[in-house]
């Protein structure tokens, strides 16, 4: 959807569990020497001030990723590296830009890797495009990242992470999501992809886990954060899930870790609480 912007929600709860999910599956990926292909349907800028109008209107960082770094100390291994990560877009201590999914891809990004990062929205593809377009290995493109995603599967190396985050304004996202996950798996079944979407009050968001559990045969895994109430009127994003294709073996181990620092840490009730759930081969 064009009129939506990530910088309005840029570091948010949602922000943090899809980043650290994220940045585990590429550290796994990077055990490897073999090269992989990192595919993001929906890039965005690729990373956001803090400082600016569009953050500070709701200020969802300083219940994301500014509770996250407050905690640093007794931080679980996985979120330590997420912070560092963080620490290092930054130039500093300072807390004043958020990366995006393709900051933390480039962070990981060897020289045998790819990144093919698509964006339709005209300004946030700018900004990526001058962040990464000219950098080695990358492919930035303003395209319909659901429509231009078959045309990178499978990678030559037959190793690759695909990140699904549209914006979820449009109902049918969810719909296409489904449809574009079916698709991808008959082309590379062997492939890692992360889906991330929003705990709101839409029956399509309760039931997309279970839609995408049904694509497939093989190992999947299901981790869901519950942070905080909808409003009175029932609006509003109380948490968010992600469900990972191809999961790393190491996966389900620390996000058992994770899941509860990160409730304790993010809550903004004495409520909510998290899941976590998986297929293994």
């Amino acid at each position: 959807m064009l009129a939506y912007r990530h910088a309005f929600h840029a570091g948010n709860h949602g922000d943090v569990l899809k980043h650290l999910v994220l940045l585990a599956v590429l550290r796994h990926l990077n055990l490897k020497d073999k090269g992989w292909r990192y595919v993001d349907t929906h890039a965005g800028a690729g990373g956001y001030s803090l400082q600016g109008a569009y953050a500070r209107k709701k200020a969802e960082h300083a219940q994301g990723i500014a509770l996250v770094r407050a905690r640093a100390a007794d931080a679980p291994p996985l979120v330590a590296d997420y912070l560092e990560r963080v620490r290092e877009f930054n130039g500093g201590d300072a807390l004043k830009q958020y990366p995006g999914s393709p900051a933390f891809a480039h962070a990981l990004q060897r020289p045998q890797d790819q990144l093919s990062l698509f964006e339709l929205h005209p300004t946030d593809h700018r900004v990526l495009s001058s962040y990464l377009g000219k950098e080695a290995g990358c492919e930035v493109r303003m395209v319909d990242g659901f429509e231009a995603l078959k045309s990178r599967l499978p990678p030559p190396t037959r190793r690759g992470l695909v990140l699904v985050d549209p914006s979820y304004e449009l109902d049918r996202d969810y719909a296409r999501v489904v449809s574009v996950l079916r698709e991808s798996l008959q082309r590379f079944a062997d492939g890692s992809y992360l889906v991330w979407y929003p705990q709101v009050g839409k029956v399509q968001a309760a039931e997309l886990p279970k839609r995408l559990r049904n694509l497939t045969s093989g190992p999947w895994l299901h981790a869901r954060l519950t942070v905080a109430r909808p409003d009175a009127r029932g609006f509003g994003m109380s948490g968010s899930g992600v469900f990972v294709f191809n999961p790393p073996h190491t996966l389900h181990a620390q996000l058992k870790t994770v899941l509860p620092w990160l409730h304790e840490v993010l809550k903004q009730f004495d409520g909510g609480g998290w899941q976590l759930d998986q297929k293994a081969m």
